[in-house]
């Protein structure tokens, strides 16, 4: 019962004077969004998980030195094909801004329907660059998806809870894309990366009755009810906050440089390049979903401990170091590095996410959480095209990921010019 929200903080009233009726964690209105965070990670994770069976399928693998021999397609044309998936994801910018006029639950549940169906269809893809074409049409909704329900979490709980809900949405998204990864391990020789990417509309079938759970939050409500309502995206962040949002963007930069190549060419360094077996791999992501669980659970507690922002911080500097160690060429490294790197990101994702969404008003939280996306989509776009070219030049992931990912390190103090959120209600701005 300690998780449950306290029966004064169940209502509670904003400065203007209204009543909010808000929610403990685990209650159906957070995890009716953490649901739709499952099915979209669900389906934006397919093109990763079956990377090295798309570069099987539409090139040549030889026991030759090169990336290429080794993987089926050249480091740099798989650089340039997830850089195109993630420049795809800008579209979630506009998306999201959206929900600030609309509404989130409404349009949590057209991008999350639109984007599975979408995600679908890329399984008659005729040629790589067909698969990369069609698969890039989904990521915007589903990148929107998550993006909102972090959001919704965040205005559905109190203080108390908030860190807890983000993290459940982490988990949401988190179980969906293991769960799709898994099952490409196991059934990889069985389903190819047409099957895996059709699995998509196993979630977009469930959404009806997933839908039965997602609430629209009484803060956005309140909010929605003003007479005023600013363009949502381009004119919702007004001065006040748009040092907050630069600083915002530039750390959501960094980090994504690094999380980009490093979730993107996982599957492919494991199964391509240091020859793990699909049960290895299959059982690696299942003990990462162990580690992910225990870095949620540590990063909320921090994150309430300690603080939002010296949580997330460290936790940049750890994801950086043990991307490294993932790379290094070695199988221990490699199952070390991956392990300890989801639970990093793991850590990174309640404290993060609790601190930008009381930095921002409700009346704009979407549209932030759109600039968050974009920030991400640039940040991981800049990551794999210099993953992608180094790696060529040195035909080594180590070189790529050592290049890489230490020039990120120094943005973390970027950090320590936000101020600190922790113990702050939504209506303290």
């Amino acid at each position: 019962m300690a998780d449950r929200a306290k029966p004064d903080a169940t209502s509670e009233a904003t400065p203007a004077g209204p009543r909010l009726h808000l929610h403990a964690w685990r209650e159906p209105a957070v995890v009716g969004a953490a649901l739709l965070a499952a099915a979209a990670g669900f389906g934006q994770f397919g093109a990763v998980a079956a990377l090295g069976d798309v570069a099987k399928h539409f090139g040549h693998i030889t026991h030759g030195a090169t990336i290429a021999e080794q993987a089926g397609l050249s480091g740099t044309k798989l650089g340039i094909g997830l850089a195109v998936l993630r420049l795809a994801s800008l579209g979630g910018l506009p998306l999201a801004g959206l929900a600030d006029r609309f509404g989130r639950r409404r349009m949590m549940l057209m991008t999350c329907t639109v984007g599975l169906a979408l995600t679908a269809m890329s399984a008659i893809s005729p040629t790589y660059w067909w698969f990369v074409a069609i698969f890039a049409l989904g990521r915007p909704l589903l990148s929107a998806t998550s993006g909102v329900a972090q959001v919704t979490a965040a205005e559905q709980t109190a203080s108390s809870q908030r860190a807890k809900a983000v993290a459940l949405i982490a988990a949401g998204y988190g179980i969906g894309s293991g769960l799709i990864a898994i099952v490409h391990s196991l059934g990889a020789g069985t389903l190819g990366f047409r099957g895996v990417v059709l699995l998509a509309l196993v979630p977009l079938a469930a959404l009806p009755f997933l839908a039965r759970w997602v609430a629209e939050p009484d803060r956005f409500k309140i909010a929605a009810a003003a007479e005023e309502h600013p363009l949502p995206v381009l004119g919702a962040v007004g001065p006040r906050f748009r040092r907050r949002l630069l600083i915002v963007a530039a750390l959501t930069f960094a980090v994504s440089v690094v999380t980009g190549p490093a979730n993107s060419f996982f599957f492919l360094y494991a199964q391509n390049v240091i020859r793990l077996s699909g049960t290895t791999t299959a059982l690696l992501v299942a003990c990462a979903g162990i580690t992910g669980l225990a870095g949620l659970l540590l990063g909320r507690f921090l994150a309430d401990r300690i603080g939002r922002r010296p949580a997330a911080g460290g936790a940049m500097i750890a994801m950086a170091l043990l991307g490294m160690l993932t790379y290094s060429q070695s199988k221990p490294g490699a199952v070390i590095g991956y392990l300890l790197a989801v639970l990093a990101a793991s850590v990174f994702a309640p404290a993060a996410g609790s601190l930008v969404n009381e930095l921002f008003p409700t009346s704009v939280r979407a549209s932030v959480a759109g600039w968050v996306i974009a920030a991400g989509v640039f940040g991981a776009t800049t990551g794999l095209l210099a993953f992608g070219a180094v790696a060529d030049v040195g035909n080594r992931f180590g070189l790529a990921a050592v290049v890489v990912f230490t020039a990120t390190i120094p943005a973390t103090a970027l950090i320590t010019l936000l101020p600190e959120t922790r113990g702050k209600e939504l209506e303290d701005l």
